[in-house]
């Protein structure tokens, strides 16, 4: 069995950049997953791998951001490996309904955003958040930019679309 031996300094590196960032991070990774317990998991999977080659990440332009990319392929990966399960039960979307209760607008568009398919959600992040061009995006979801552009469209479409039914009067 392989140890992998992190030297103190960069160890206290490490330490100090999770500090930092995580919680950046950690709201980075819920707008990704759409939920706390995911996110939580996402975070502490991409931290682990990044810690373990620290000294290689920190010495990037963007030690960040290679973490962000990270999350991404993470949450693309176990996407593609849900796909490939069979659901016995479809997940329970009534006690997620009942959590949006009484939220605020922020709390309206983060919901929107989960509910978004993480396809589209990882699309709107790498191009709004992080600020990457519709081929870059293509780069890392390994699609053309033409079906970025449309996921982008789609996406925005169904955001709108949640947003003017928070906005109609209800009685």
């Amino acid at each position: 069995m392989r140890r992998c031996i992190v030297p103190d300094d960069e160890l206290a590196r490490f330490d100090d950049f999770v500090s930092s960032r995580l919680p950046a991070l950690y709201r980075y990774a819920c707008a990704l997953t759409g939920n706390r317990h995911d996110a939580e998991d996402l975070v502490q999977e991409a931290l682990a791998r990044t810690g373990a080659g620290w000294r290689r990440v920190r010495r990037k332009d963007d030690p960040e951001g290679y973490v962000r990319m990270a999350m991404v392929r993470l949450m693309l990966n176990k996407r593609r490996r849900d796909r490939e399960r069979l659901m016995a039960d479809p997940p329970d979307r009534a006690a997620d309904d009942q959590r949006l209760d009484g939220v605020t607008a922020l709390a309206a568009t983060q919901a929107a955003l989960a509910g978004l398919p993480r396809g589209m959600r990882a699309v709107l992040m790498l191009r709004y958040v992080d600020g990457f061009s519709d081929e870059q995006i293509a780069d890392v979801l390994g699609c053309s930019a033409s079906t970025v552009r449309s996921q982008a469209c789609r996406a925005l479409a169904k955001l709108r679309a949640a947003a003017d039914t928070q906005e109609e009067p209800h009685g």
